[in-house]
């Protein structure tokens, strides 16, 4: 299902789409910088194009509309503008590389996206324009999605490699956490002996001569960052979206380490910290602030399977493991402008208590309002095994009893309202394990190769910036 919901996100569950990573290095680059300013409004110069300052004024429409919640800071017009800088220049690279999306096949994929919310193509363009959007501006964003997209896809998604050796170790790893219970994937050293940490990191950075509110914006950021953390998540999971929601953010797990190898503040931080528990607070450094997570300990020089343990050896060969399998359905309202988070809690709040006073059926309304391909089903989603969902979603659904609904549940789709109907014990085969694997092994190498992608792309250009303040203030001057 992850898959298959990025190919319809992909294709329209959004209108209006940006593409949200950034970093924060520029290169200056000499240009006539005041004559553009005053005449052009020009915001920054990119390589030999530019930015607007329209343009970050439009995109902050653009996201209001669509209720994304805004960052509460006075930074909000340079984050903007550092996103349309690496749309610029991903945008420059792929024309210098060929890739071109053809009005024919623009207009197959905008039909697609039609037929996906049930509607014509006149239809489509009606609803696009009611939003208050030109249909050409939308075509041209819809474009500038799919070419930015493809070429990430050649640049980056080509360049990972995953050897069988990294799948085995995968495995292995899960079946001693399984057998050991928790994130714990080792026995702890002898008390007081030498050791060595693995630790992983979530990093919000703040230079050094920000002011009181930037520092305090970053610290708020780590503090809410480490209270989830401390709740049932994946860590490297957490810091993915994280960086999502804000490029700035780095996160990344250290790999062992002898605590000689370690920063000071970061040993003194876990000194006492058991593995697969998380830092008690937040960490401050020079460079920003830091929530930090023990990920194992294990003495030093000894292999996690020839550690002393009161525990009979863990095989960590391929088998087939036991696991839970969910069959459940849905009703998903995809993000798009128009429909806020609000709007859309509000809605399947309604559609949960009309099914919890039985004066409606579950999948008669999913085949009514869902805004999937599961619809014409009723909204089912058919036999689900752990890890085939978005963990927003399988979280949620592995709380509910059979027959039971949830609350509206936010994940990068949209909002859905879920419904347990049965479940039954099954064989994870060992095929379907290195599928799992593979596919894990990829996202978290992903989030870093993007990361150093986009940095590259951002120190290799020639970026100057001029004026980010408010168009219509501008005007004034």
């Amino acid at each position: 299902m992850k898959q298959n919901l990025t190919t319809v996100l992909l294709l329209g569950a959004v209108l209006f789409s940006g593409i949200a990573h950034s970093q924060d290095s520029a290169k200056t680059g000499n240009t006539t910088e005041k004559k553009i300013r005053n005449i052009d409004g020009v915001a920054a110069v990119v390589n030999t194009g530019y930015v607007t300052r329209k343009e970050i004024d439009d995109r902050i429409v653009m996201l209001q509309k669509q209720g994304t919640k805004l960052p509460d800071s006075t930074n909000l017009r340079s984050l903007i503008l550092d996103r349309l800088i690496i749309e610029k220049i991903q945008l420059q690279n792929a024309e210098q590389e060929g890739i071109i999306v053809t009005n024919k096949e623009l207009d197959r994929i905008i039909g697609d996206i039609a037929s996906k919310n049930k509607a014509s193509y006149a239809e489509f363009k009606s609803k696009v324009i009611a939003t208050g959007l030109s249909f050409e501006r939308y075509k041209q964003n819809l474009r500038e999605d799919i070419i930015v997209s493809r070429y990430r896809e050649r640049s980056v998604d080509t360049q990972i490699k995953i050897s069988d050796a990294e799948i085995d170790n995968f495995i292995a790893d899960r079946m001693r956490a399984m057998a050991g219970g928790g994130d714990q994937r080792s026995a702890p050293p002898v008390k007081g002996g030498p050791e060595e940490i693995d630790v992983a990191q979530i990093f919000i950075p703040v230079d050094a001569g920000a002011g009181a509110s930037a520092q305090a914006e970053a610290k708020k950021q780590a503090e809410a960052l480490l209270r989830d953390a401390k709740g049932d998540v994946d860590f490297l999971q957490l810091g993915a979206a994280a960086a999502k929601e804000n490029p700035k953010i780095k996160f990344q797990a250290l790999g062992y380490r002898s605590p000689d190898r370690l920063p000071q503040l970061f040993y003194e931080a876990v000194r006492n910290t058991g593995g697969g528990q998380v830092a008690g607070s937040v960490v401050k450094s020079p460079a920003g602030y830091h929530v930090l997570k023990v990920l194992d300990r294990r003495a030093i020089g000894v292999a996690p399977a020839q550690q002393a343990s009161t525990q009979e050896p863990v095989s960590t060969t391929p088998q087939n493991i036991p696991i839970t399998q969910t069959m459940s359905r849905h009703i998903l309202l995809k993000n798009r402008p128009g429909l806020t988070d609000q709007d859309a809690e509000r809605r399947l709040q309604g559609y949960r208590d009309q099914v919890r006073a039985k004066t409606a059926d579950f999948g008669e309304l999913a085949k009514k309002y869902s805004e999937d391909g599961s619809a014409p089903n009723g909204g089912d989603l058919g036999w689900m095994s752990p890890g085939d969902l978005v963990p927003e979603f399988e979280q949620a659904m592995n709380r509910l009893q059979i027959g039971e609904v949830s609350n509206p549940v936010r994940s990068e789709f949209g909002w859905h309202l879920i419904q347990v109907l049965e479940r039954r014990e099954a064989q994870l085969t060992v095929e379907k394990q290195r599928e799992f694997a593979r596919a894990a092994i990829r996202e978290r190498k992903f989030e870093q190769a993007y990361q150093d992608w986009v940095r590259e792309l951002r120190d290799t250009a020639t970026v100057k910036i001029l004026n980010t303040d408010d168009a219509a203030d501008a005007a004034l001057r």
